[in-house]
């Protein structure tokens, strides 16, 4: 039985080995979302292939006020997320090719499985803190400023 404790051990932590491998370290950039109240500028990490955009925010324990993600699918594509091995609420901003919010999904639910899904194919997906869309006042059609939509970044 003793032989067999070390082998049992391996066993059991051999998940949780795997799920600790290496995660991405992704590009940063900044854009700027003009909303009625005024720019409201953001620090962001660019989420752009698909192992990046696989891992997105999870295993996060949290996330600064002004940062998010920036799911850039280099094309107008359905889009569907969710929040499994996420640890934060998130709210998710989905942008259309010219850089207007087409939809928007608030307050994801940590760790949840259930799919959220865009009513419109979109160009990229902005993940930002749960609640900053209630907060900064995001609506429907505030358009994002960052280079993939042509629109620069003013701020």
């Amino acid at each position: 039985m003793r032989r067999l404790r070390p082998l049992l051990a391996l066993v059991l932590l051999a998940p949780m080995l795997a799920a600790a491998a290496p995660l991405a370290v992704f590009k940063t950039s900044t854009l700027t979302i003009d909303t009625q109240a005024g720019p409201q500028r953001f620090v962001i990490e660019l989420a752009l292939t698909p192992q990046e955009q696989e891992q997105g925010l999870m295993f996060r324990p949290a996330l600064a006020a002004d940062a998010g993600m920036l799911f850039d699918f280099g094309t107008v594509r359905p889009a569907v997320f969710w929040m499994k091995n996420t640890l934060i609420p998130l709210d998710m901003l989905f942008i259309a090719a010219d850089g207007h919010i087409a939809d928007i999904h608030e307050r994801a639910v940590p760790l949840s499985e259930t799919t959220i899904a865009a009513k419109v194919p979109v160009r990229a997906v902005l993940e930002v803190n749960g609640g900053t869309v209630a907060r900064l006042g995001i609506k429907l059609g505030d358009v994002v400023h960052h280079p993939i939509f042509g629109t620069g970044n003013p701020g």
